[in-house]
């Protein structure tokens, strides 16, 4: 067979395998997605015997941009059971202690964790915008409120947005639209093999007309304004608000747990842009240390005082 020939059958093959994996994408659909994501965690029985999940582990708060670079090692731990969650991040800074959330299933506590008594401006975005706690989307499958287990009683919508290449990496894009309103653009990443769930961005922007948070009481009705939150520390700082903030979560290391592929390594960050339009990124990189599936849960984990 002459080269030219050769060379043109590779070509005619090339492109048919080219058709074929690009009819192969158009088909794939969201319920695939969430199917395929769901089987890459464990078998349907035993995921649903796993009732509870406690998570220990060691943890690095740094300041990356916008601030005096820091870091303080701490701990972590998350606790849940069904649709409510305890996520305690911990160091000991000399004003600031970390991050507690907690949701008992019907509201949401985000701790004030300065030494002043006022929130962070992570725990200041979610005490406005609970969305990412109240959906069980924080923690991704380390959560056992995680959506995707069981999306119809969230009354959320997933929309499937195509294999995109996102820093280097093919991964499978998902839009999460939660069942209640929010100011929050939710997109979800999963691996394109393995379908585990890699990463969420959570982006809220002024520039682009999503409706974000801080304090929603101002453009209430007075009758139903809230003075307190109106006029405490966190409402303040939120009327000097930044044009957008950005909460994003990386997950990686799975290893198989008591029948249950979890990810080891969890990675938190949040962004926003200042009133100066410079950037701030800080961020909690945690490796887990025990991972424990349907034990025993205090129920005080859960309570809001």
């Amino acid at each position: 067979m002459i080269p030219s020939i050769k060379h043109r059958l590779a070509s005619l093959l090339f492109l048919a395998l080219a058709v074929t994996s690009a009819l192969a994408q158009e088909k794939v659909t969201a319920d695939d997605i969430l199917q395929r994501h769901l089987d890459s965690i464990g078998t349907s029985t035993v995921r649903t015997a796993a009732k509870t999940r406690v998570v220990e582990a060691k943890a690095s708060y740094r300041v990356l941009l916008g601030g005096t670079p820091v870091q303080y090692d701490g701990k972590a731990v998350m606790v849940s059971g069904g649709n409510k969650l305890h996520m305690l991040l911990k160091i000991n800074a000399p004003q600031y202690t970390g991050e507690r959330f907690i949701r008992d299933g019907d509201k949401t506590s985000v701790e004030a964790t300065y030494a002043n008594k006022t929130r962070s401006e992570l725990g200041t975005l979610l005490q406005a915008d609970d969305t990412p706690i109240r959906e069980g989307l924080i923690g991704g499958v380390l959560n056992t409120a995680w959506p995707l287990f069981d999306l119809g009683s969230h009354k959320g919508k997933i929309q499937y947005q195509g294999l995109k290449r996102i820093d280097g990496t093919d991964l499978h894009v998902v839009r999460y639209q939660p069942g209640k309103n929010t100011g929050f653009e939710i997109t979800l990443y999963f691996d394109p093999q393995t379908l585990r769930h890699v990463r969420t961005v959570y982006l809220e922007d002024r520039a682009t007309g999503i409706t974000t948070s801080p304090f929603r009481d101002t453009v209430a009705p007075p009758s139903r304004r809230n003075p307190e939150r109106l006029n405490g520390p966190d409402a303040r700082s939120a009327r000097l608000g930044p044009t957008w903030w950005r909460i994003e979560e990386q997950f990686g290391n799975f290893m198989t747990i008591d029948g249950l592929t979890l990810p080891t390594h969890y990675d938190l960050r949040f962004q926003r842009q200042l009133p100066s339009r410079s950037i701030q990124t800080i961020e909690w990189d945690v490796t887990t240390t025990r991972v424990l599936s349907n034990v025993s849960v205090d129920s005080r984990n859960f309570q809001i005082h």
